[in-house]
Formats: structure tokens, sequence, C-alpha cells
């Protein structure tokens, strides 16, 4: 079964799916055989950053089950033969607005791939369905730029993930899931409150699918005027929502990040001795170390 890894941020315009491209070029140039799957549902461009302008089949005919194996719509890219890709849905109301059933199919036929890695590159926004996609994974990985709005949008969705993580643990458990259905929450410590009041261990359920969440953090565009305190900011984390979180890598803000984006090329195989190619190589090394650690 293949390991999977979601790639999601708070708001958009933050590099998400450009670092998700060249982490699977980089997996896959380590050897590892790679599936890419664009689930920006409505919103999906991750093809055109390979130069792959309108692919033959996309998420639509697996959705709309014109195609019943996902394997059917992947294509084989150019770039590195142990990379596919699997394109996204068009803008169509009828796929963003993907009912529970199709999700469930598709989380599943993802989880079933003959791949060794598989990325996913999740829509950006606090939607059930980035937020459901972003925590099938085995790993998660959010992205981030020093801009405040971009630090602010981070902290809610990971704070949203960590509800809809504690939520989605009690989706089978009867009573549990009654008396959390119709509530709208608005902090993790209020899900807890409503679980230890419900059911003597249901508190103690809440909080293991709190210890399991272990986000990682993605920082784009630095500059030497722009920088997040992480520190302060895993400090938020932990106090108001319980979750940790791990500083995978920092990207410089780098022209070449541009140039390899209107080249229709990740930057690690167009300019790869540029610093955020560099920068890249070394996240994808700090990923491949996570996945060799159980999980816990």
């Amino acid at each position: 079964m293949a390991t999977i890894i979601s790639i999601a941020s708070g708001k958009g315009g933050v590099g998400k799916s450009v670092i998700a491209a060249n982490l699977a070029l980089l997996l896959a140039k380590k050897g590892k055989r790679v599936t890419l799957a664009d689930l920006d549902i409505g919103g999906a461009d991750i093809h055109i950053l390979f130069g792959l302008m309108n692919p033959p089949l996309t998420l639509t005919d697996f959705l709309n089950r014109r195609v019943e194996r996902l394997e059917d719509i992947a294509q084989a890219l150019p770039v590195h033969s142990g990379l596919t890709l699997i394109p996204g849905t068009g803008d169509t109301l009828a796929t963003a607005n993907m009912p529970y059933a199709k999700k469930k199919r598709l989380i599943r036929h993802l989880k079933n791939l003959q791949s060794d890695v598989v990325i996913v590159d999740i829509g950006a926004g606090t939607s059930y369905h980035a937020l459901d996609f972003f925590l099938m994974a085995d790993h998660h990985v959010a992205v981030a730029t020093p801009d405040p709005t971009s630090v602010l949008d981070l902290y809610r969705f990971i704070k949203l993930a960590a509800i809809r993580r504690v939520l989605v643990s009690f989706l089978a458990r009867g009573a549990m899931a009654d008396a959390l259905s119709d509530r709208d929450f608005c902090s993790v410590e209020e899900v807890l409150e409503v679980a230890g009041q419900t059911d003597e261990a249901s508190r103690v359920v809440a909080e293991t699918a709190l210890r399991t969440f272990h986000p990682m953090l993605i920082l784009n565009r630095l500059s030497g005027r722009a920088h997040v305190n992480v520190a302060a900011l895993k400090k938020l984390l932990t106090e108001y929502i319980g979750g940790d979180l791990t500083l995978l890598g920092e990207i410089p803000d780098d022209p070449a990040m541009e140039r390899a984006v209107r080249g229709y090329l990740p930057v690690v195989d167009r300019e790869p001795a540029a610093p955020a190619a560099v920068a890249l190589a070394a996240i994808a090394d700090a990923l491949l170390t996570r996945m060799a650690c159980p999980a816990s």
C-alpha cells in the first residue's frame, strides 16, 4: 500500500502546487514510484506545471464513472519514468460539490494505488473536502508564506483540521456521533468538553486522536526581510489546539521558481542548483526520513 502525503494550505497563492510537483519529482528521482494526484476539486491546474495542457482523462472521468479504476486516468510524465500524474477535475459544479459517497470512493482508490508514494495536492481553504483529503494521508504537510494573512490562515486551517480529526474519530460511535453531529465547534477544547460530558471514555478517544496528529510545515518565499516566528506558532498550536507542528523546511524567495513555471518544468529539473531547488531537495530528504519512522 502506498504512503500518502497530503499537501495543503490555508489560502491560495502560497506555491503549494509548485512545491507538490517538485517534491513528487524529487522522490521519483530517489527511486520511488510516485503518483501525484491533483485534488484541487474544481480548480485543478498542476498538469500545466508539466506542460500537459489538455489531459485526455481527468478525475472527472473517474468521479462520473466513465472510468472505473483510478489508475486508468494516471498520465505518464516524460520528465521521469517513475512519476505519474492524476489530473484534477475541471471547473464544474458537479465535481466542486462532490457528494460524500464519491469522496469516500475516491479516498479508497487513492489508498489502493500501486505506488510507493502518493502525493496529494489539495485545494486551498477549509472546506470539508480539503480537510478530509488532508487528514486521509499518512503524513500531513501545510504550506505558508511569511505574509501575516497566510500565517493566520495556516493557524485556522490546522485548528479546523484538528477539530475535524477528532470529530471523525467518533463517526461510528453511536451516541457520541449524535451528540457531535449538529454542533459547530470553534475550538478543540470545546469538542473535548462535549465528548467528556457525553461519554466518560470519549475524551480519551479525542485526546488520542490529537496526540497522533503531527502536521508538518513548509515555509515558502522567505527573504531577509520576511520570516515567520515558528517557535511562537508552535507554542500557539500546542496551547490552543493540542497538536504538534514540525518545520519540514524553508524555501527562499527565488526567481528561478517563476522561470521554471513559465518553462513548464519543476525547478529541481530545470535549475537544480538554484537556491529554491536546493531547499526543496533538503525537504524531500526530510520527508523520506519521516516516512522511514514508524507512525506514533
